[in-house]
């Protein structure tokens, strides 16, 4: 996917909450038609930093550059949704959001949630739940797709599938993407560029090489480390949008002309 002009871009972004600092001094920015991955453990700021990109937090220090007429989707990381109101998928779309017919079959067709339309909210697996904040954030339209941590609460191969639909989306409407997340080995398949953070940026760069950089090393452990080789051995190839193999003598894919190639991580402090 070619990478074209910034939509976001922070510089020095420091919040602190009393003497407590959440973010030291971040950099970070996001192109269209990128996909940006955060990693980093519990109580490194990254939701801190999702919230001061999307304009609810204001930094201490540093600036927060934001294209003219920028749109934002965004997937939250928890909802929580009164069980007893008659809620469904499409009544939940369209709160506060003005949408044609259309454009919720359409949305809900994107993410493979068609069949979910009449569907009560308090019914759907975690999984259809999260196809329906997907839906949700694509009626927008946005030119940047904000998801804090999508992945929580399914397993690994739902983990996987809901990945491997937001790059589609990214392909099909080349808009930019800043997904957070725990876990380099699940989010790397579907990555343009990692940015490793613990309160400040650890390391940055492509996935691969951010796994071989000491700064990740060190803050994930050797288990992290190893459980990262062990899935970049055994998913050495490609799938079909069935999930199948494909086999290793099928043809790949052009890549797109000027789309970005892998480079080595650079340390961020």
């Amino acid at each position: 996917m070619t990478v074209t002009a910034d939509l976001v871009e922070a510089r020095a972004i420091t919040v602190r909450i009393g003497r407590h600092e959440l973010l030291s001094a971040v950099d970070l920015t996001i192109g269209r038609g990128e996909i940006v991955s955060l990693i980093g453990p519990n109580g490194a700021g990254k939701t801190t930093l999702l919230r001061a990109i999307l304009g609810v937090l204001k930094p201490c220090a540093g600036t927060i550059w934001r294209a003219q007429s920028l749109v934002i989707g965004y997937v939250p990381q928890r909802l929580q949704l009164d069980p007893v109101l008659p809620l469904t998928v499409e009544r939940f779309l369209t709160i506060g959001l003005a949408a044609s017919a259309a454009a919720l079959d359409g949305a809900l067709a994107e993410v493979r949630a068609a069949h979910l339309r009449r569907a009560p909210m308090h019914e759907l697996s975690g999984g259809e739940f999260q196809r329906a904040l997907l839906a949700r954030a694509l009626l927008r339209r946005p030119d940047l797709l904000i998801l804090d941590e999508p992945g929580q609460g399914l397993d690994f191969s739902g983990q996987i599938e809901l990945y491997g639909l937001i790059e589609q989306i990214r392909d099909r409407r080349g808009c930019g993407v800043l997904l957070v997340s725990h876990d380099l080995h699940i989010v790397m398949a579907a990555t343009d560029r990692v940015v490793c953070l613990n309160r400040h940026v650890c390391c940055s760069g492509r996935p691969e090489a951010v796994s071989r950089h000491p700064e990740y090393m060190a803050l994930f452990g050797p288990r992290a480390v190893a459980s990262l080789a062990v899935y970049a051995h055994e998913h050495d190839h490609a799938h079909d949008l069935a999930g199948e193999v494909v086999p290793q003598d099928a043809p790949a894919p052009e890549p797109a002309e000027g789309a970005p190639h892998a480079g080595n991580a650079r340390h961020a402090g």
